[in-house]
């Protein structure tokens, strides 16, 4: 009937796991938890699968750094 591929079967199961977890990650902003954890990890799982989320991965990673880069420069002053 359904012809599920193991590739197939694979990609759901890391939507449905990267999806519940990005969520999640999400939900820890407002409520108490490591959202900028979080969220990062659910991309990189997300990202193994969908081009998508590599991109996001990407750029949520460029922000944290220019984040970053921009507290060490205002420490210094």
């Amino acid at each position: 009937m359904y012809d599920w591929t193991l590739k197939k079967l694979r990609r759901v199961i890391v939507a449905v796991i990267g999806i519940t977890v990005l969520a999640m990650g999400v939900a820890m902003i407002v409520l108490p938890g490591p959202a900028i954890i979080v969220i990062p990890a659910a991309l990189g799982l997300l990202a193994t699968e969908f081009v998508w989320a590599r991109k996001l991965l990407h750029a949520v990673r460029e922000r944290i750094q220019h984040s970053v880069n921009n507290r060490k420069n205002n420490n210094k002053h």
